[in-house]
């Protein structure tokens, strides 16, 4: 939804006059974080020839130390539509399931995907590769720079800075990404608020070596004071997730391997002999979400948009697929193939899936912390009910993964319209290899010119195979899902259908 919220640092008009002369400041866009979130849109926007200025306060370096380690399926291919999943595989380790509480255990063998599993990396990794590929896209990086205005009007927003040694300037683009984070200044300068609270204090982090590594490559261990969720990052190093009630320390105070042992031990019964930790931190889980992800041309994703618990490692996953489906809006807006009322559609589509993230993450980790032997044994029954019902497990790993998520479509639409589309083989290779131009892909039985005039927005593809759904046409959005379908190849509502979301008509063969 757009907005007209006033702020300190921002200045909007909701009656703006077009300054003379304007000119869209060179359709270019602005975006603040250089997390995966405001990488993979910096990379997305630059790929597709939008200018692209991506500012970041920290130096230039990479950490090694991050919170985010899990690679859902769904990110996975989206990652495959960039060309980026095969390094992100071999990277990582890759598990088919992940047990909550022993009890209940989710099978992702079964998901509806190319990526039937999900990968474990460090996000500094998932960070290296998408530096990489928005670097080489032409984005043009301000590290050291720290936000400390925004101001819009009806042509651009204007983004005050603070560079390296204090030097202040100001930058303008036609847009602005605040990707920086749950404290994000950006959020701040719109005047948007951050409802929500602490769920849990007093979290301890830990890269460790285990002398004993438990069974399970990634596993959740819970009695009524204490938790710890370990996984595998396949280099000999395992991530500790620990908490104990009642040991509510301030994130400042030094942490020391001793501590989380005796976390662990209380939730899994030993501490697994861990040893030679690398990293130890402290942090405190809140659940919070922006009323809105957009204000005029100034538009929020990830953590500063949304913020949850890291149960079921959703966090990063569905900050990366917020830039999916912004990016390619933008970029349609900024080279005149569409309006701007496009842009509106990412709150529409993007703002419920980070509810839904923030109450099934909340769920297990009070699932986690329950505390009297009633909750205990009602958590152990439901648990074990879960996990005896198919089709819960399975609607529980299409959530968790990202495979599920399906966007609404308008009255009388196709059943397919707004549904995620997995990957099919083609006449010319697979779907997720067609997406990697940032296109939109027809694929139709019917016959099309070989030049349709749209080869820079559209590709056009026959499916192979005569099985199920071989003569559905389906107009695929540039982050996989189905912006039009129909289940006969009528070529005039082929062509009213690409001309409704690419702007021009192409001629199919009759």
């Amino acid at each position: 939804m757009k907005g007209t919220g006033t702020g300190i640092g921002i200045h909007t008009d909701p009656n703006p006059t077009p300054r003379p002369g304007a000119d869209h400041t060179t359709r270019s866009v602005i975006v603040v974080g250089c997390g995966p979130t405001g990488l993979l849109m910096a990379g997305d926007l630059a790929a597709a020839g939008v200018p692209v200025t991506l500012v970041e306060k920290r130096t230039r370096k990479i950490s090694n130390l991050s919170r985010a380690f899990v690679v859902h399926a769904r990110t996975l291919e989206l990652l495959d539509a960039r060309g980026l999943a095969d390094e992100v595989e071999e990277l990582g380790t890759r598990l088919d399931r992940f047990n909550l509480f022993t009890r209940l255990t989710i099978e992702l063998g079964t998901l509806p995907s190319r990526y039937n599993h999900l990968v474990v990396l460090p996000q500094y990794e998932m960070e290296r590769i998408l530096e990489r590929r928005a670097a080489a896209a032409g984005v043009r990086f301000r590290y050291e720079t720290e936000v400390t205005g925004v101001s819009q009007d009806a042509d651009g927003v204007t983004v005050e800075v603070r560079g390296p040694g204090g030097a202040a300037e100001a930058l303008r683009a036609a847009y602005v990404v605040g990707a920086d984070g749950m404290r994000s200044t950006v959020r701040g300068a719109v005047g948007l608020p951050f409802p929500g609270r602490s769920v849990i204090r007093s979290v301890l982090l830990a890269d460790v070596r285990l002398a004993e590594p438990p069974e399970d490559l990634l596993s959740v261990h819970a009695v009524g004071d204490a938790f710890a969720f370990l996984a595998a990052f396949g280099d000999g190093y395992y991530r500790v997730v620990a908490w104990q009630r009642g040991h509510d320390i301030a994130e400042s105070e030094p942490l020391d391997l001793a501590e989380v042992k005796e976390a662990t031990r209380l939730a899994a019964g030993h501490d697994f002999g861990m040893h030679d930790a690398r990293w130890l931190s402290r942090f405190h889980s809140d659940e919070r979400q922006a009323p809105s992800y957009r204000v005029g041309r100034v538009f929020l994703a990830g953590d500063a948009a949304h913020v949850h618990t890291p149960a079921g490692g959703q966090g990063m996953n569905i900050g990366m697929q917020d830039a999916a489906n912004l990016s390619w809006k933008l970029t349609a807006v900024l080279q005149g193939y569409t309006d701007d009322s496009l842009l509106d559609t990412y709150q529409a589509e993007r703002h419920p899936v980070g509810t839904a993230a923030k109450r099934s993450s909340g769920a297990i980790v009070r699932l986690a912390m329950v505390k009297y032997p009633w909750t205990l044994a009602m958590r152990s029954a439901l648990t074990t009910g879960i996990n005896t019902i198919a089709p819960v497990r399975r609607k529980l790993a299409l959530q968790i993964t990202g495979i599920g998520v399906r966007y609404a479509a308008p009255n009388g639409a196709h059943r397919l319209t707004g549904s995620r589309v997995a990957d099919v083989d083609l006449e010319s290779g697979r779907l997720y290899e067609a997406l990697r131009g940032g296109r939109f892909v027809l694929i139709t039985s019917r016959e099309c010119a070989d030049k349709t005039g749209l080869e820079d927005r559209l590709t056009v593809e026959r499916r192979t195979g005569r099985g199920r759904g071989s003569h559905t046409t389906v107009l695929v959005r540039p982050d996989g899902y189905v912006a039009w379908a129909a289940d006969t190849a009528d070529p005039a509502a082929i062509e009213a259908a690409v001309e409704a979301h690419l702007g021009e008509r192409i001629t199919l063969a009759r």
